[in-house]
C-alpha cells in the first residue's frame, strides 16, 4: 500500500470512516504475515497461527485507533507492527515462559528487548530459492549449515538483513526501528549483506545464490 493511499485512508478514518480503517488494516496483512513468519519461535510452530495473531492485532488496533490518530508518533505500519511484536511477547510468555529468555535471540529496539528473526526462519527463506535436484537432495544438510552460519553472525547484522531483505522494510523504516540514522542503517545493511554473501560463498552450492 502506497504512502499516499495510507495518508488518504487515515484522513478518512479521522472523519469516522470505519471502512477506511478496515482497508488500512487489510493493507498491512501481507507485511505482518511476513514479519511474523520470521520471528515466531520454532517451538511454537503448529501451535501459533500467524493469521490468528494478526486478527488479535487488528482487534487491538481498532480499540486503540482514536489514541493513535490523536498522536501518531509512528508511521501506520510501524505502529501496527509494534502491536504485533507486543502480542508476540505475550504469546511467548504464555507458551514458553522463562524458556524464551535468550539474549542471543533479542536485540534492543524501541527501548526494550525485541524478538529477532530466527535463524531457522531465515535459513528456510534462503532455501526457498534453491530448487535444483542436487540442492533438493542435500536440503537437510544445507539447512543445518545455513542455520549455523546465520547463528555465527552478529545479532544486529542478522536483524537488519531480516528487516531490509526478508521483511522488505524500507531503509527509513529499518532506521527508525533500530533507532539509528538512515545513513548508518544503510551502511550497516550493505556491510551485513556483504558479510552474509561472503559466508554463504563458503558453503557448497551457495556461491551463486539468486539474491533477487
Amino acid at each position: 500500500m502506497e504512502q499516499e493511499q495510507i495518508a488518504r485512508l487515515l484522513d478518512q478514518a479521522r472523519q469516522g470512516d470505519r471502512h477506511a480503517f478496515g482497508s488500512l488494516l487489510e493493507g498491512q496483512r501481507i507485511r505482518l504475515k511476513r514479519m511474523l513468519s520470521l520471528r515466531i519461535d520454532g517451538r511454537l510452530r503448529g501451535r501459533v497461527d500467524p493469521a490468528d495473531v494478526i486478527q488479535d492485532v487488528f482487534l487491538e488496533a481498532s480499540q486503540r485507533l482514536i489514541d493513535y490518530l490523536r498522536d501518531p508518533r509512528l508511521p501506520f505500519y510501524l505502529w501496527i507492527r509494534f502491536l504485533a511484536v507486543q502480542r508476540l511477547h505475550a504469546i511467548y510468555r504464555e507458551h514458553l515462559g522463562a524458556q524464551k529468555r535468550d539474549a542471543r535471540r533479542e536485540v534492543s529496539l524501541d527501548g526494550g528487548p525485541h524478538p529477532t528473526a530466527t535463524s531457522e526462519a531465515l535459513a528456510a527463506k534462503l532455501l526457498g530459492k534453491l530448487s535444483t535436484p542436487s540442492q533438493t537432495m542435500a536440503r537437510a544438510e544445507l539447512s543445518a549449515q545455513l542455520r549455523a552460519t546465520l547463528e555465527a553472525m552478529d545479532a544486529g547484522d542478522r536483524e537488519i538483513i531480516a528487516l531490509r531483505h526478508f521483511e522488505q522494510l524500507g531503509n527509513a523504516e529499518a532506521a527508525q526501528l533500530l533507532e539509528i540514522d538512515e545513513s548508518a542503517a544503510s551502511k550497516r545493511y550493505l556491510r551485513a549483506m556483504s558479510r552474509l554473501r561472503e559466508l554463504l560463498a563458503r558453503i557448497p552450492g551457495m556461491a551463486d545464490y539468486p539474491w533477487k
